[in-house]
């Protein structure tokens, strides 16, 4: 197999970054107050600290081929499309340029193709100020690419092509890229890469105290036993959960029994992305934390809106933020996301979340 590695114009290094903190303004966020319970003031920087260990995203990249349609195609049925280009996205990509763009030092662990879709990618994910030192490119595989077709309603469907995401990959992974995830503040992963992968890193994480919080977006196929024992937070959607689970997940009762299987299963925490119905925390042996979504003006394509939730949420938790402030975080990110067309294109910078904060 071979494979080089792309780095962006500007090498980034996890040692010996200028020490910003002395410019480093608090923004106090007051939320409204309800009958149920006084929620406390939120403390995000407007510009964190360099220092803060980063976030690494270990995952796809895809360029998204859109297709924009008044509904989707019969059996047999051709339709014309009202319009149609590519993006860059994939789940890890996705998550990647968020948490970059939410003002935090993220890296991406990922593979292209070397191929157009592949410079597509890179040069959006590099635009969006994620360090590129680990994205590989691979000559034996093209980039991985999605059919994203998107109805009016801003609902859509997605049909993925894995390519370098799903092949190529080092049965071992070199040292350098394990180093990483063992230097991070945090560790995301999601099911659009080799189970094989995924575990590796999660091991790696494991072994030196480092969270990770495992998306279950992406294959749908039974997750490895192997895998969940490193995972501190599993992340599946609602319909995720219930096919991982074989439960119904269609009230809140029945979602809270579906992350209990979860738990019996070694995973104690649960983030259950509902749609909008909120979120939910489910911790083993606490009370579950709830979070109402916070609506979006207009919802013009909820493609990425998950990966900015599990993203920002993690953004929030590494910076030490408590639960609740991460959910309230997260919804805020996702609010944003759903208002522009694209995955990438939609991922909030952190200036935007904190103002929604402010006013909601």
């Amino acid at each position: 197999m071979n494979q080089t590695t792309l780095s962006s114009p500007h090498h980034y290094h996890l040692t010996n970054q200028p020490n910003t903190n002395t410019k480093n303004p608090t923004q106090f966020l007051r939320f409204r107050q309800n009958d149920k319970q006084n929620l406390p003031v939120l403390r995000f920087a407007v510009n964190p600290s360099s220092q803060v260990p980063p976030v690494v995203v270990v995952g796809s990249a895809n360029a998204d081929i859109y297709v924009e349609i008044d509904r989707l195609p019969k059996e047999g049925e051709t339709i014309s499309a009202k319009s149609g280009q590519t993006l860059a996205g994939g789940k890890g990509a996705n998550q990647a340029c968020c948490g970059a763009k939410l003002s935090h030092p993220t890296y991406f662990l990922g593979q292209v193709g070397n191929d157009a879709h592949g410079n597509l990618v890179a040069d959006a994910l590099r635009d969006g100020g994620v360090r590129l030192d680990y994205l590989a490119v691979v000559s034996s595989a093209p980039t991985g690419h999605a059919v994203v077709m998107l109805q009016s309603s801003g609902q859509n469907s997605i049909v993925i092509v894995g390519g370098a995401n799903v092949s190529c990959w080092p049965q071992t992974l070199p040292p350098k890229q394990l180093e990483v995830v063992s230097s991070a503040g945090i560790v995301l992963l999601q099911r659009e890469i080799p189970d094989f992968v995924n575990v590796q890193v999660a091991k790696a994480a494991k072994s030196v105290g480092v969270p990770v919080i495992f998306d279950a977006g992406g294959m749908d196929a039974p997750i490895p036993q192997e895998l969940l024992d490193f995972v501190d937070i599993f992340s599946p959607n609602e319909s995720e959960l219930g096919r991982l689970t074989g439960l119904p997940t269609e009230s809140f009762e029945e979602i809270t029994q579906a992350a209990a299987k979860c738990h019996k299963l070694g995973v104690k925490q649960v983030l259950v992305k509902l749609g909008a119905k909120g979120s939910a925390l489910f911790i083993d042996g606490e009370e579950p934390i709830q979070q109402p979504a916070i609506f979006a003006k207009t919802v013009i394509d909820t493609t990425g809106a998950g990966d900015t939730f599990t993203a920002a949420f993690a953004v929030a938790l590494v910076e030490g933020k408590s639960k609740k402030e991460c959910l309230r975080f997260a919804a805020a990110a996702a609010s944003l996301c759903v208002q522009v067309k694209g995955a990438i294109p939609s991922m909030p910078d952190r200036k935007s979340v904190l103002e929604l904060l402010n006013h909601h």
